[in-house]
């Protein structure tokens, strides 16, 4: 194989960096560009470097293996590293390459690691991140420049949209994320989030009461103060739930 390739390696674990490390050196075509201890490190090597291939462990400090794919915005080149098996079936939705569960021998790493640079050489169509069915998020993450805002989601109050951003506000402080707002309803849990609005989502522990505003015109009165119009569809939604 005359094409070379680039590896990162993720893992918050030295000695399983080093093992990984190890496994690679007599691939002289594979070179290891970079190592990361937790996930802002790795999403730093990624959106840096971009690296053919990447080794990236599952549970970390700060963020996970999922989260640094969606902040890299990552489609591709993924072999997951971890001791947990209950990943598995997500790991293969978002088309990972490849699925090494701790502890793995030699022979097993190099299986995989054919496969992959197989998979690399042929230039296969690249999957996309993204959330696998009925699976709701814990946490919005946005990238603000190298800067990564991660919000519960129960600290959210209220989510609105703008064009093609949603403008999410949580703990009295607001965030831009580059993201349609159906999109982001369909990630959160519909049991703590409702559309009341095509412009607005609620966390309905935050709403406080609703009012009339007009003739057949309801606003939602967060605890805050905050009022949020809410449609007739929304109102349906809400009556439902409250």
């Amino acid at each position: 194989m005359n094409k070379h390739f680039s590896a990162l390696i993720v893992d918050d674990e030295k000695l399983a960096r080093q093992m990984i490390r190890e496994y690679l050196q007599k691939y002289p075509h594979v070179e290891t560009v970079a190592e990361a201890a937790n996930g802002f490190e790795a999403v730093k090597a990624i959106t840096e470097l971009h690296p053919d291939l990447i080794f990236l462990d599952i549970q970390m400090p700060k963020l996970n293996g999922f989260e640094v794919l969606e902040l890299s915005e990552r489609r591709s080149g993924v072999i997951f590293v971890t001791a947990y098996d209950q990943f598995a079936l997500k790991a293969f939705e978002i088309h990972a390459l490849d699925y090494l569960l701790k502890p793995f021998s030699e022979e097993r790493f190099d299986a995989a690691l054919k496969h992959a640079l197989e998979h690399l050489s042929d230039e296969l169509p690249a999957g996309i991140v993204k959330k696998t069915d009925n699976e709701s998020i814990e946490r919005v993450l946005i990238r603000e420049g190298s800067k990564v805002h991660v919000i519960p989601v129960d600290k959210i109050d209220y989510i609105e949209a703008q064009d093609d951003y949603v403008q999410i506000v949580a703990d009295g402080k607001s965030y831009l994320k580059q993201q349609a707002l159906s999109e982001l309803e369909s990630q959160l849990p519909e049991k703590q989030f409702v559309r009341i609005h095509r412009s607005y989502m609620v966390n309905i522990e935050r709403i406080g009461g609703i009012e009339l505003y007009a003739k057949d015109s309801r606003v939602a009165v967060l605890k805050n103060g905050k009022q949020i119009p809410i449609s007739r569809g929304g109102y349906q939604k809400i009556k439902k739930i409250m």
